[in-house]
């Protein structure tokens, strides 16, 4: 019966994914999504039920929309894919727990999050506010150990940006310090720490890669929302192992 699950996360990541790219184009405009019926961005027109299948209708259609032949943003198609992935890899590494529950909030988080600051450069405060009293429940009921370490995360993911934003005058977002503050919730002090540091290096890199190909300019505003999110999935899955590795390492 197993083998049901991973094609069935897979879908359910794929389908969440639709409407998590929604919910990250519109939300920084205010523009209602909860009710209102996906549309092109082009000529608005409302799209029907098999053109809104995840992956499925992109393929089909070719990427553009059925009334104005104008392309669709290949970002719908990535999040669906990514949104898939990452449910399925939730339910490989956890399993039917409880503790699957939280991994798919904190990997809805970090999709949502990354959309918007990728779009809009921008981490919405209501986004963040929504899955708070979540997080904090959830770890009340699935504690980490120690019990406080969910505190002592939020409180140093928190305060890591918050001090670099004072140093550097404004050099990272309030979003991205409250954003690492709500996940160190989550992940606990020491791997909120693994996950800053990990979105440093992968962001450097990739930074480096897209000034080098003049992608990007050096003194250009770049999102670092959508890195901060790779170091806490990481960190989240893989922190531990990681840890000790280097410790053993270091030893």
């Amino acid at each position: 019966m197993y083998y049901i699950y991973p094609p069935l996360f897979f879908t359910l990541g794929a389908i969440f994914g639709s409407f998590f790219m929604v919910v990250g184009l519109r939300l920084p405009k205010q523009i209602p999504f909860a009710n209102a019926r996906s549309c092109c961005d082009h000529c608005h027109y409302q799209l029907r039920w098999y053109d809104n299948i995840p992956i499925i209708s992109y393929i089909f259609l070719r990427g553009k929309c059925r009334n104005c032949n104008l392309g669709i943003h290949p970002l719908h198609i990535v999040v669906e894919i990514i949104t898939g992935i990452l449910f399925t890899a939730s339910y490989y590494h956890i399993g039917i727990q409880w503790e699957l529950f939280i991994s798919l909030l904190l990997v809805s988080l970090l999709i949502i999050i990354s959309i918007t600051d990728f779009m809009y450069m921008v981490i919405p405060n209501k986004l963040l506010l929504f899955f708070l009293p979540t997080f904090i429940i959830s770890r009340i009921l699935l504690p980490l150990d120690p019990w406080w370490s969910m505190f002592a995360g939020a409180a140093i993911g928190f305060s890591i940006i918050f001090l670099i934003i004072i140093i550097s005058k404004g050099g990272m977002g309030a979003g991205d310090m409250k954003l690492l503050g709500l996940a160190g919730l989550v992940l606990g002090y020491k791997n909120i720490i693994l996950a800053f540091f990990l979105a440093c290096v992968i962001g450097s890199v990739i930074s480096i890669f897209l000034l080098s190909i003049h992608l990007i300019r050096r003194n250009k505003p770049f999102p670092f929302g959508p890195f901060i999110a790779v170091g806490i999935f990481i960190s989240y899955f893989y922190g531990d192992s990681l840890i000790n590795w280097y410790l053993q390492y270091l030893i």
